[in-house]
């Protein structure tokens, strides 16, 4: 995804893992939507063994493993555990699916703009934790999703897909939230769909863009 280079059609399903921490909304979104298709789900991990997305994929007959922090010194070895783990299982793309723990640089390097994330707000605005809870307080008006590649700073690399609703009045979080998840529904899989065809490559003319072909 890096360069001048022109992207590379696959005539393999593209193989990802799913990292969550939550009940996993957005690993069904991929399973329904990608899985045996154009990508397949080959890993699920986690930081909490009590996670329902760990459940799900289990059901589904995916690869589950729970990596919780407290079963590590430091987070970098928490993380180069995950890594080796995705790494053994031939993991092309990682997702970040409600994954509620920032990874590190290290991590980032073993899966080079091979990692995305789904946020619940139009960044840049309201990056971080909380990003509905921050948009209500400013009494916005327009909520949006956006799918970034993930890099080392909270929330701040390029952008791949953006999607917004309009809510009058003054909703509350989990008002917004109902309203934002089938928008995440849709664009995380069509995320997946263009590292998958190979459509997705970083803008050589401005390296914090990317370029969508086709």
């Amino acid at each position: 995804m890096t360069g001048d280079a022109a992207p590379t059609p696959r005539t393999m399903p593209l193989r990802i893992a799913v990292l969550a921490s939550g009940q996993g909304t957005n690993l069904q979104a991929l399973l329904d939507a990608v899985h045996g298709r154009e990508a397949q789900v080959v890993a699920v991990a986690g930081d909490r063994a009590d996670a329902p997305a760990l459940g799900r994929a289990a059901a589904a007959g995916i690869e589950t493993a729970a990596f919780p922090r407290a079963a590590h010194e430091t987070r970098e070895e928490r993380d180069a555990a995950i890594a080796a783990w995705l790494v053994a299982r031939d993991v092309e793309l990682v997702v970040l699916a409600g994954y509620m723990a920032i990874l590190t640089p290290a991590f980032l390097r073993a899966f080079p703009d091979r990692v995305l994330n789904v946020h619940p707000s139009l960044l840049p605005a309201f990056p971080g934790i909380r990003a509905i809870e921050q948009a209500v307080d400013h009494g916005v008006r327009i909520f949006g999703v956006t799918v970034h590649l993930v890099d080392e700073g909270v929330d701040t690399g390029p952008i791949v897909l953006q999607d917004a609703v309009v809510l009058p009045g003054s909703p509350d979080a989990a008002q917004v939230h109902a309203a934002l998840q089938p928008i995440e529904h849709r664009l995380l899989p069509e995320a997946v769909r263009l590292v998958a065809r190979g459509a997705l490559r970083r803008d050589p003319d401005e390296p914090r863009r990317v370029r969508i072909d086709g």
